[in-house]
């Protein structure tokens, strides 16, 4: 989960075995789930907090399109539902679209720091899908090619947009590394994107292999 923006705010990641934080200065590692009650930066209250999970259980439905009624039927027709998954939606109106999804099946830590991860009215923090706050971030970047990527648990989650036109945000499982970039080569070349002139930005911790070895490839590489 991350955090960026104002000098008081926090953006935290969530994945299955534990998280990262990025306090508007840096991201850190992944960090295991003994340090949530620890960690410094995720005492007091912010301005702004962004907290994201990664779920294969997203779709994006066009605003015009969208009845809170039948989120669950929408949603159901691209993924397969257990009984027990709560399904949510977020609109997304740079994009004229709704977000519709379920985290109920991401762990118990989400849970968790949403309710200590506190806005300074006392709100607590909206657990999101990871796949909301790479499409804002498309939004926020100057390049005219915008490669958004996130790798955690198993999947490589990807947005991409050229100009204002979103082309593509959807997930690929990728047991390691090397398999996720494969998945990110094959984007590339399917909307005729030429990486040595492009820079992918990363939303996950990477480690120093894995940044070199995109940087065979791409122009730049920069973790948000």
């Amino acid at each position: 989960m991350q955090v960026t923006g104002s000098n008081n705010s926090i953006s935290v990641q969530v994945s299955l075995n534990g998280f990262s934080i990025n306090n508007g200065c840096a991201r850190s590692e992944w960090l295991g789930a003994d340090r949530v009650f620890t960690s410094p930066e995720l005492q007091g209250r912010f301005d702004k907090v962004e907290l994201s999970t990664f779920t294969t259980k997203f779709t994006l439905v066009p605003e015009q399109f969208f009845s809170p009624e039948g989120a669950r039927e929408i949603l159901s027709e691209v993924v397969t539902l257990s009984e027990n998954d709560v399904v949510e939606s977020v609109a997304l109106a740079r994009y004229g679209a709704v977000a519709v999804y379920s985290v109920s099946g991401t762990g118990t830590l989400g849970r968790v720091l949403s309710d200590m991860l506190l806005h300074v009215d006392g709100t607590k923090a909206r657990l999101l899908p990871e796949q909301y706050y790479m499409m804002e971030n498309l939004d926020e970047i100057s390049d005219y090619n915008k490669i958004v990527a996130s790798y955690a648990d198993g999947y490589l989650y990807l947005a991409v947009a050229q100009g204002r036109t979103l082309l593509l945000c959807n997930s690929f499982e990728a047991s390691d590394f090397t398999t996720a970039q494969y998945f990110i080569f094959m984007v590339m070349r399917r909307f005729q994107l030429n990486p040595e002139v492009s820079t992918i930005y990363f939303r996950t911790p990477l480690s120093a292999e894995e940044e070199e070895s995109l940087y065979a490839y791409f122009k730049s590489v920069e973790v948000l």
